[in-house]
């Protein structure tokens, strides 16, 4: 049973509140972010009226800051780094060799290239570009429609199987419930299997094999900026690097992410310097770019979250489904599905503070699970994670066109992958690896 002081019935009060005003935000009009942040600074005051002293509430703040600082610095320098390589059309590197339009093979290539760039990646970067390839490679078109969801679902699923693919299974990575190879390992094939059975039952569907082929190209007449490749390659390697510096020294993986931004930064510096008509390439304008009102939205969110946990709500919570679902698999599956409609990264932060180390060790079935769940559940609507928003502006799609022609066949995905991860991991089954165990990364 729960204990329902009055302070725990204020904060929970508030929390939902304002998550349902982050939810019907369009309707509301008001941005979700300063939500997000009211909700917050709203929670801890009300926790620390309730704390047995202000002391105490203030200490709980302070280690809650720290960790989720953590998160919010290394978001901030992920995303820099994208941004001073798409300023330098770096990504055509990658996007220029797609050069089929046979709509059958484009299909699984778009869905193909999505899911390994996303895996170095964010899901909604990867979203934002390939969503703007698909508009040089195919005119307006229900073809171009399912291209699209099809991005979604790849770039969710790409974010699952690597710590720097999606903000959730950095959350994750970062606070000691998985590690890097363990993850890769165990994960690489349900991600590749939830986005492989919508593949092919997309493959059937009419839009594909009823589109007409456009032999046009109508590829950017961008080129690629000066030195653009070495942008690119660096810029890549600082983010495929940080795992390998939080093995080697020990320390937070933002404190990797920040040397990659730095040692970037420099390059650009010296690579235009005295180009003063290269402004728009250098990491000062980079910055104005990126995207600080998502920042602020996963702050106010892991703060609010972190209140509950202080509180110890959410161990109650814990406590609630530990003896009404004794299957931890039940509730990480469950987790996932309810992704779909409430945004991963508070349900993921949730669920972190619900159950320690203690109750599940580092890479168990558990945390697994929630990183595949919650990653991947939120490509069964268009609302349910980054990608499928992003999606959703850039080419005016309906939530009940996706709900009719894609929700299915992402479903279909999700449950196939679940099936595959516990059908490797509960069988005598034996899959051969080609991952060579470096022994410094094998423990980050």
């Amino acid at each position: 049973m729960f204990r329902i002081p009055s302070i725990d019935v204020a904060m929970a009060l508030i929390f939902v509140i304002g998550y349902a005003g982050i939810i019907f935000e369009e309707s509301l009009a008001f941005n979700k972010s300063g939500l997000g942040l009211l909700m917050a600074v709203s929670l801890w005051a009300v926790r620390s009226i309730g704390a047995p002293s202000t002391d105490i509430a203030v200490s709980e703040l302070t280690n809650a800051s720290a960790e989720v600082s953590e998160i919010v610095f290394f978001l901030f320098g992920a995303m820099t780094i994208v941004e001073i390589v798409d300023a330098h059309q770096g990504f055509k590197l990658v996007t220029d060799n797609i050069t089929t339009r046979k709509p059958r093979t484009l299909l699984w290539v778009i869905g193909l290239v999505t899911f390994f760039l996303s895996s170095v990646l964010d899901n909604l970067t990867t979203t934002i570009l390939m969503v703007s390839l698909l508009r040089k490679l195919v005119p307006p078109s229900e073809f171009r429609k399912l291209l699209g969801a099809v991005v979604v679902i790849a770039a969710n699923a790409g974010g699952a199987w690597t710590p720097i693919g999606a903000v959730t299974t950095t959350m994750l990575w970062m606070h000691g419930q998985i590690s890097t190879l363990k993850t890769m390992k165990d994960l690489f094939v349900p991600s590749a299997v939830s986005l492989a059975v919508p593949l092919a039952l997309m493959s059937l569907t009419s839009e594909v094999n009823g589109y007409e082929q456009d032999s046009s190209n109508v590829m950017a007449s961008e080129q690629v900026a000066p030195r653009g490749q070495l942008v690119f390659f660096v810029g890549i390697g600082a983010l495929i690097f940080v795992p390998v510096f939080k093995a080697l020294t020990g320390l937070p993986p933002f404190m990797g992410i920040l040397l990659g931004l730095g040692v970037l930064w420099i390059l650009t510096d010296s690579i235009h310097y005295g180009e003063s008509e290269k402004q728009k390439l250098k990491v000062p304008q980079a910055l104005s770019r990126i995207d600080i009102q998502g920042v602020l939205f996963f702050l106010g969110i892991l703060l609010s979250v972190s209140s509950l946990e202080a509180a110890g709500i959410l161990q109650e919570l814990a406590n609630y489904l530990d003896a009404h679902i004794p299957s931890s698999e039940v509730i990480a599956c469950a987790i996932g599905v309810v992704s779909a409609i409430i945004d991963n990264v508070p349900l993921v932060a949730a669920t972190m503070g619900m159950y320690d180390l203690t109750s599940f060790p580092q890479d168990s079935q558990f945390w697994q699970l929630i990183a595949y769940c919650a990653s991947t559940g939120g490509s069964m609507l268009i609302i349910g994670s980054a990608a499928g928003v992003a999606f959703m502006g850039m080419e005016k799609v309906d939530f009940f066109w996706y709900l009719r022609k894609v929700s299915g066949f992402a479903f279909a995905g999700y449950v196939a992958g679940i099936a595959a991860y516990l059908a490797i991991h509960n069988l005598p089954i034996s899959l051969p690896t080609t991952v060579v165990q470096f022994p410094l990364i094998s423990g980050s």
